[in-house]
């Protein structure tokens, strides 16, 4: 029996992909593209290898090489985030972040954060809904207070809650999911720091924006480790990253191997030193550019008349716009009719919906991302034109003319810009 047909049935399916999103707006926040050089790297015999522990120190031979690129990783990050240490051998952020949980805690220690419909991340939750630190570390999650109208932490509230806890916080997650504002970690770290625990926070979605400079500082406002995605907004590889104050080091660098990781993808550490070197380049302007994207976008859809949250506020100050879906429908119809549209966003739980009576699968809201089509390079004028799609496309009235205006606008933006040389968004379309 041949298998030939079923192998190029995955190139077709792979090709087919490809050609969907080169006529799409892909506008999910935790998503981006990386260049062709990164991606190159990503398909090297690096793939093949292993090469368990710290440079220097590995289970395996071979490493001559590897052990070179891990350190030009590691030094790249330092001079990007401005910090003492770097581990770039997590494989995902939610690695990053159960490697710090095992670093600096124990099971039932409690760890404050936010709740999911609040912005807070899967990862930092608790077990009752297979959260990661509670389902896989044990740890018991107390919430940050959250103003609704402030799309934020509140503060005084919050202090009033970690000063009743009857067991003081071993461990702080600023950071989360949906995440439109910086969070108050310079009012809160002394508090936290009394209190005996250790300030962190989940760059996941925002790093980019922090190694641009558009966003917030945390390790200089009082975080002492910060973790992060290596692919939303800082456009490289599917991966993860720890940053910390050297007195963690060793305890990182345990919890990371043998703790949760044996093999830590090689190839992605490679194309992670990349994506650094880009953004040591590029990075100011992309991170700036799509700050500017995104709040052209979210002020241009609520002048549609679009409940765009965070108006207080300016509505947002990343790369993320929440808008509340239900005077049509719900946030899961609303994915499901965007995507026949070649519009592609997440559905996104909101404040006051489990209140309400919403779940995961049927929320409130959608999240809107920019980081890729600024990578795309669209600008402010291009956003003003997707958020008059989007108006449109959400009444689901109009498919066939939505579908030629998005394919129209992505008919001139095919290529990766902020990068040492352009190259296709897409190979294979």
């Amino acid at each position: 029996m041949s298998y030939r047909q079923d192998f190029d049935s995955v190139v077709r399916k792979v090709r087919a992909h490809e050609r969907w999103f080169s006529q799409s707006l892909p506008m999910i926040a935790s998503e981006n593209v990386s260049s062709k050089r990164v991606r190159e790297v990503l398909a090297s015999d690096l793939g093949h290898r292993y090469a368990e522990g710290w440079p220097g120190e590995r289970v395996y031979a071979g490493c001559k090489y590897i052990d070179q690129i891990e350190l030009e990783a590691i030094a790249l990050g330092k001079r990007l985030f401005r910090a003492n240490f770097v581990d770039v051998r997590p494989v995902s952020g939610v690695v990053a972040n159960l490697s710090v949980y095992s670093a600096l805690s124990s099971a039932g220690d409690t760890m404050m954060a936010l709740s999911i419909p609040n912005g807070g991340h899967i990862s930092h939750g608790k077990s009752d809904f297979s959260g990661s630190a509670g389902l896989v570390h044990s740890l018991q999650i107390e919430y940050f207070a959250f103003d609704k109208d402030e799309m934020n932490i509140d503060v005084d509230s919050s202090v009033r809650r970690i000063r009743k806890l009857k067991k003081s916080p071993r461990l702080a997650m600023f950071g989360g999911s949906l995440f439109l504002f910086p969070h108050p970690v310079k009012e809160l770290a002394p508090v936290i720091e009394d209190a005996g625990g250790v300030v962190c926070y989940d760059a996941a979605h925002v790093v980019g924006l922090i190694a641009g400079g558009v966003f917030q500082d945390p390790l200089r406002e009082g975080a002492k480790v910060m973790t992060f995605s290596t692919h939303k907004t800082l456009f490289g590889p599917q991966g993860g990253a720890i940053v910390a104050d050297e007195m963690f080091a060793e305890q990182i660098k345990k919890a990371v191997f043998p703790g949760t990781t044996s093999n830590h993808h090689l190839h992605g550490v490679a194309a992670k030193a990349m994506a650094f070197a880009e953004f040591l380049q590029f990075g100011r302007r992309y991170a700036r550019d799509v700050v500017r994207n995104s709040q052209a976008l979210a002020t241009a859809l609520a002048d549609t008349g679009e409940v765009v949250l965070g108006e207080r506020n300016g509505y947002t100050a990343s790369h993320q716009i929440a808008v509340d879906v239900t005077k049509y429908s719900d946030g899961g119809a609303m994915e499901k009719t965007l995507e026949s549209q070649n519009i592609i966003v997440n559905r996104q739980l909101l404040p006051g919906d489990l209140q309400a009576g919403r779940h995961y699968t049927n929320p409130g809201g959608i999240r809107l991302g920019v980081a890729e089509l600024t990578r795309l390079g669209m600008r402010p004028g291009e956003m003003q034109e997707v958020a008059e799609i989007l108006h449109v496309a959400m009444s689901g009235a109009k498919r066939r003319e939505v579908l030629v205006r998005v394919k129209e606008l992505r008919k001139n933006f095919q290529k990766v810009k902020y990068s040492f040389e352009s190259s296709p968004a897409c190979f294979f379309a």
